[in-house]
């Protein structure tokens, strides 16, 4: 099955590890959302093959620069999978 775990460590500061498992080769999206719904950063963007998967954030956003503290969202799409879970940044 599509698995996605919760970010470790949670809260964190400065980087977090987000995992995955994909149960086929995908196409894979991986993206973190502050919590108005606007794109932070995108982490993944491509095919994939099967098996367990890891990322890591270094709590910046898609110019490079570093992001304030507080609550984001981050969403996996591969296939039909679709899910999503939050963390927590602390400075």
């Amino acid at each position: 099955n599509y698995f996605l775990s919760q970010n470790s460590p949670n809260p964190f500061n400065p980087i977090t590890t987000l995992k995955y498992e994909l149960p086929e080769d995908s196409f894979v999206d991986v993206t973190v959302y502050d919590v108005l719904g606007n794109v932070v950063s995108n982490l993944v963007n491509a095919n994939q093959s099967s098996g367990y998967k890891s990322v890591q954030w270094n709590a910046t956003n898609n110019k490079g620069e570093p992001v304030s503290a507080g609550v984001y969202l981050y969403k996996i799409q591969a296939g039909d999978f679709v899910d999503s879970k939050k963390m927590i940044l602390l400075k």
